[in-house]
């Protein structure tokens, strides 16, 4: 729910005279959020919202459809030609002189960066600042209350049972020398999925051997392979419950189809589970020291163990990624490999940590959650897996 008190502290806290929301026939779906515009609500015209650090917000929007903003505070200028539009940008950040905007330099975080360039010339020639409002969307977008947060422990409980029902499975099929296909079990997360009111936006990956090795691997009846006796597996699944304002939980696991794992498994997964333990002890020292935490920190807290061991040209992503209503959330990434993320840790969000070693013959990841609340640190999809799942063990 929009909070103009709480916007315009955070202004404050992070020495801003103002937050200049833009949007374009939605092409700025972090704006929409903070704004409280619905998913479904039409706009084909250009809009813009200035939040100053005090005082009334002021609004600018088309003649043609001058209703979008209507449900917040704030004088509304209305404009027809893109003279007036420009005028009413001028009037918006009149005074106002730091401004936050979702913009990255250099397209440095393009999660963030949703407002085109030719936007950002015209602010910048109104005599404006612009800062990036990375941090801000994290307040007003990505932290979580804890009606949020119940329920990601449930999807957390849900789909962490998923795998039970997988292992389940695969080792049910595959004894005594039978099989089961990738698409197979995939076919049976995603209905397992749909009895237990979870969805998705995109089927789970079911990769084995080779196909491990590849971190987006997706089975289809073009690429699908057999599960057999003697197989390396791993399994990532990510669901949240079907219902207004639910976030996603998303976990990776790894098994070995027979009793006893390869040392050459065994290996690698135990150098991918210290790698996700180090992120979680760095997060959790910061949190007890009091200190600020960036995404890239994390990830190279992370990146260092797996390097360490010599496997740093096979570990191919980031550390992890934010959870929201969608899987891949609006908050800090843990991620100084694809972009160089500077936003902070803040309290109230939720990241994953999912290290990967990927090799020409298999590929291991583990995948945990982790929830910072206040002075807590929370890491769900227990149990955290500890070593390879031996599938032919548990039956």
């Amino acid at each position: 729910m929009f909070d103009l008190p709480a916007i315009q502290r955070a202004l404050a806290e992070f020495e801003l005279d103002g937050w200049l929301l833009y949007d374009f026939r939605g092409s700025n779906v972090l704006a929409r959020r903070v704004l409280d515009i619905p998913p479904e609500a039409h706009t084909s015209r250009r809009l813009a919202y200035a939040i100053p650090r005090e005082g009334p917000p002021r609004k600018l929007v088309h003649r043609i459809e001058s209703g979008p903003l209507d449900h917040l505070p704030g004088e509304k200028h209305v404009y027809l030609r893109w003279q007036e539009f420009e005028a009413g940008l001028a009037k918006l950040v009149a005074g106002l002189r730091r401004v936050a905007m979702e913009y990255v330099p250099r397209g440095g975080n393009p999660y963030v960066s949703r407002v085109d360039a030719g936007t950002i010339e015209l602010v910048r020639s109104l005599g404006v600042e612009i800062e990036s409002s990375g941090d801000l969307i994290q307040l007003f977008e990505a932290t979580w209350d804890d009606a949020v947060w119940r329920s990601h422990l449930e999807s957390s409980r849900l789909t962490t049972a998923a795998f039970d029902m997988v292992w389940r499975l695969v080792a049910e099929r595959t004894r005594g020398g039978g099989s089961i296909r990738e698409t197979e079990v995939q076919a049976a997360i995603v209905d397992y999925f749909a009895a237990n009111d979870l969805v998705t936006d995109h089927p789970p990956i079911v990769a084995v051997g080779p196909h491990s090795g590849d971190p987006h691997f997706a089975p289809s009846k073009e690429n699908d392979a057999e599960i057999r006796e003697g197989d390396f597996l791993l399994v990532d699944l990510w669901a949240k419950l079907d219902r207004p304002g639910a976030v996603y939980s998303d976990y990776t696991r790894c098994a070995f189809v027979g009793r006893e794992v390869p040392e050459k498994y065994a290996t690698i997964f135990a150098i991918v589970a210290a790698a996700r333990d180090a992120g979680i002890e760095c997060v959790r020292t910061a949190m007890a020291e009091g200190r600020d935490l960036r995404g890239y920190q994390v990830d190279d807290a992370v990146r260092a163990v797996i390097e360490a061991a010599g496997y740093g040209p096979y570990f191919i992503h980031r550390t992890g990624h934010s959870i929201g209503q969608e899987t891949h959330g609006n908050g800090a990434n843990m991620d100084n490999l694809e972009t160089h993320d500077t936003r902070r840790v803040l309290p109230r969000t939720c990241f994953s940590i999912e290290p990967g070693i990927y090799l020409p013959e298999f590929g291991a990841r583990s995948e945990v959650n982790v929830f910072v609340a206040e002075n807590t640190l929370h890491v769900t999809g227990d149990p955290i897996q500890s070593r390879i799942v031996t599938l032919h063990e548990t039956t």
